[in-house]
């Protein structure tokens, strides 16, 4: 090898020391790092904010600092839209199937699922925060799932983060009413 080569070749491997160290550089700045505060898959019993236990209504005995649920979607279901319930299922449709022969995927079969035991999906290993869990899936424990699966159940496998509109929640509730052959009744209100 003559001097010229090595000139070269030590030329590539100096440029290529500098590309790795600005690199390092930028994406320290540009990129900030959360640092992980909790376990990322907890295994404890669920605390669920405005589950009621032995209660189907979904009323609160975890105590009054017990954070407030999301909105009441029972006034909105009649006059929900079915169509864009449907259309906001899509996100869902990676995780769960919405056909009575579905199978279960990541998540359970939705099918029937309004007034369903929650956790009792025959054939589908639900986690610990769900699986303990007493009761079923009426309007108000449904909608306060979808609103924030993790702070209704804390521990909950599912990955979703939640939908924060009330009138998107009502539509999707609505339209996975319709997912029976037997549609659980509309909530009656009261005077």
């Amino acid at each position: 090898m003559s001097g010229l080569e090595l000139n070269k070749l030590f030329g590539a491997v100096l440029v290529a020391g500098l590309v790795g160290m600005i690199t390092t550089f930028l994406a320290e700045r540009l990129v900030v790092a959360d640092s992980v505060g909790t376990v990322a898959h907890p295994v404890a019993t669920a605390v669920m904010a405005g589950h009621g236990g032995d209660t189907v209504s979904g009323g609160d005995t975890a105590g009054e600092n017990a954070p407030a649920g999301p909105e009441p979607i029972a006034p909105l279901l009649a006059a929900a839209d079915i169509a864009k319930g449907k259309s906001l299922s899509r996100a869902c449709a990676a995780c769960h199937t919405f056909t009575e022969d579905g199978g279960h995927r990541v998540g359970p079969a939705l099918w029937n699922i309004v007034n369903a035991d929650i956790g009792g999906a025959d054939g589908f290993s639900y986690s610990a925060a769900l699986a303990g869990l007493e009761g079923v899936w009426d309007y108000a424990e449904l909608n306060a799932f979808i609103a924030n699966p993790r702070q209704y159940a804390s521990g909950t496998k599912m990955t979703y983060a939640g939908m924060p509109s009330t009138t998107d929640r009502a539509a999707l509730i609505a339209w996975m009413r319709t997912l029976s052959n037997e549609p659980a009744a509309l909530p009656v209100e009261s005077p």
